[in-house]
């Protein structure tokens, strides 16, 4: 009989430890993964990218998750872009934010995302579809406008002018600069638009498109550049050229060349946009979404006009100049 109870006793303990040990190996299994979020900029080679990242990974470290980052070499690449957000479908992604090179173009596989289940935050530029979460950017037409005013000032209403454009196809920058031309046509009648062309996101080529506008209108006034390239182009060529302060320049976005010709005076002023911030909210915007909320579909992040005396301003430098080592190193 004691025997028994010893070998009952036994298998009552091995059954307990088991069971325990199930009770963990299921416990295991169920502790959720760290969500994985892809974020897709239109290229990774600018500054403005490199801020939209540190702000994604600011919001990702707040919120205890991952970021997948990926985007092509060049704006130009939209099949590129398509390809990285189609791996991240595959990949199966808890959610993907990105930054569309063209309007139509990621129409198709920002769709096929929505069908697999994997939401979509769109930001900087938007997207002909309205199968998305949210979208997330600075009012870029009313940058066109804030812009046009500016060189429209400085030009006392009159004069030529000439516009380097970014890339065809591109939402955020057409709507720049749309709002450029349609102010001065209304508010500046006395300025004349007399050359356009694209830069296709190269300073190389920008640089080659100002020259040419140059030579080709030597009266002109002043210029126009939607995006860090189209600004950093024109600046070059009045240095080349020995026509800083003669020929106006009011441009968008920033970068480290931008920053010296504004102190310089060879850039008059630009439109600067938080890609900091927009990184940041566009990831913060996806996981309340996944958590169940329902975020605003639009989600404005607004920009600002800087001149040079501007730059020595504290708020104006922590804008400028986020702590990126702090998040992508």
């Amino acid at each position: 009989m004691v025997l028994m109870g010893n070998g009952s006793a036994r298998r009552r303990v091995a059954a307990v430890t088991v069971a325990a040990a199930l009770l963990l190996s299921s416990a295991c299994r169920q502790t959720p993964r760290k969500r994985q979020i892809g974020v897709v900029p239109k290229a990774v080679n600018l500054v403005f990218w490199q801020s939209i990242h540190g702000g994604s990974v600011a919001a990702a470290r707040e919120l205890g998750v991952g970021v997948v980052w990926n985007g092509p070499q060049k704006e130009t690449d939209v099949a590129r872009q398509i390809e990285i957000v189609d791996s991240m479908i595959s990949a199966r992604l808890d959610g993907i934010v990105v930054a569309p090179t063209d309007a139509t173009s990621l129409v198709a596989v920002v769709e096929r995302a929505g069908r697999a289940g994997i939401p979509v935050v769109v930001f900087d530029s938007g997207i002909n579809t309205d199968r998305i979460v949210s979208y997330v950017a600075t009012d870029n037409y009313r940058g066109g406008v804030v812009g046009a005013r500016k060189l429209g000032e400085l030009l006392n209403g009159k004069g030529a002018v000439a516009v380097v454009r970014m890339v065809p196809g591109s939402n955020s920058t057409g709507l720049r600069e749309q709002g450029f031309q349609e102010t001065l046509g209304k508010e500046f009648p006395g300025i004349r638009i007399v050359a356009e062309q694209y830069c296709m996101a190269d300073h190389a080529r920008a640089l080659a498109v100002a020259e040419n506008m140059l030579a080709a209108h030597p009266n002109l006034s002043g210029m126009f550049g939607s995006t860090e390239p189209a600004t950093v182009g024109p600046a070059q060529a009045v240095k080349t050229r020995r026509l800083a302060g003669r020929v106006k320049i009011v441009g968008f976005d920033f970068g480290n060349s931008i920053e010296q010709d504004l102190k310089a005076g060879v850039i008059d002023a630009v439109v600067v946009q938080d890609p900091f911030q927009i990184g940041y909210t566009a990831v913060r915007t996806l996981v309340a979404s996944l958590n169940g909320h329902t975020p605003d579909r639009r989600i404005d992040i607004p920009a600002r006009l800087i001149s040079g005396r501007d730059l020595a301003i504290p708020e104006v430098d922590r804008w400028l100049h986020p702590n990126l080592d702090k998040y992508l190193k």
